[in-house]
């Protein structure tokens, strides 16, 4: 039986003309495969520049890819067929006050994909995002409110309704977070927790915060220069971590010696307080 996300091969180039006659072609992201389990969560971590988030927006649609195979429950996925991709597979981005229109109110914003993708009557989109909304703890009358209206915690909430809004089965959340305080990041972490759990989400996760990371992920992978340099179950990763980046990037957040780690991620609980 096959995994709910494959990926094989994954790679994307980018040309550029360094001259008149010569171009030069810079590999963003070099050949990736990976497999995600219903319900698993992955984490892409690294420097900046590693090429992280180019590959989850390759999986999410927003770049093309140069070669590779995405398959969703087998089923492979055209680069340009968006319709069925964003049934499937929907982002966060990393700033809701760029990627939320200040101009339309939310219960509009979560209308858009509704009427796009599907053939819902006007009453079951509005009853679709009233339950979207509570889902992710806002309430109904927000729908009526701009997106300027709220805080930036909200906003993030009803980034993530409106990744919800389709009932994709993979979310693909790009640096998500933050932007947050550690409190609303700890809410917000929660309740994707508590949305994997009763839907059955899988979440592919961007991210330097290696305190989420090693709490909320199962697995991970560790890229460099487009390149994955590591990879495994992150609480193996996190406690004996093999590559001179991995470990670079363990003890710049947890500042202990890597043979200390190993108590610490046996102490991981299922509420997250970053």
């Amino acid at each position: 039986m096959s995994a709910l996300l494959e990926v094989e091969h994954l790679k994307k180039d980018y040309h550029y003309r360094s001259g008149l006659f010569r171009r030069r072609t810079i590999e963003a992201v070099k050949p990736v495969s990976f497999t995600l389990e219903a319900g698993e969560t992955i984490a892409f971590m690294g420097e900046n520049g590693s090429g992280k988030s180019t590959l989850a927006k390759m999986l999410s649609g927003v770049v093309e890819p140069t070669e590779g195979i995405i398959r969703v429950n087998g089923e492979p996925l055209a680069p340009n067929d968006f319709q069925t991709r964003c049934k499937l597979i929907r982002m966060i981005f990393q700033d809701p006050n760029t990627s939320l229109n200040p101009r339309i109110q939310i219960g509009k914003i979560l209308e858009g994909p509704l009427k796009r993708n599907t053939n819902m009557t006007p009453q079951a989109r509005e009853r679709r995002i009233m339950m979207t909304l509570k889902r992710v703890g806002l309430l109904p009358e927000h729908a009526y409110f701009y997106p300027q209206m709220l805080a930036t915690g909200q906003k993030q909430r009803v980034s993530l309704a409106r990744a919800l809004i389709l009932q994709p089965c993979i979310i693909v959340a790009d640096e998500a977070l933050n932007g947050l305080d550690m409190s609303m990041r700890s809410q917000i972490l929660n309740l994707l927790l508590e949305l994997q759990e009763e839907m059955g989400l899988s979440y592919v996760y961007v991210s330097q915060h290696m305190g989420v990371i090693k709490h909320f992920t199962d697995k991970v992978m560790v890229m460099q220069n487009g390149e994955v340099v590591e990879q495994g179950l992150t609480a193996d990763v996190f406690a004996n971590p093999q590559h001179p980046l991995t470990q670079k990037l363990l003890d710049s957040h947890f500042s202990a010696p890597s043979h200390d780690r190993t108590n610490r991620i046996s102490s991981a609980t299922p509420k997250i307080e970053c």
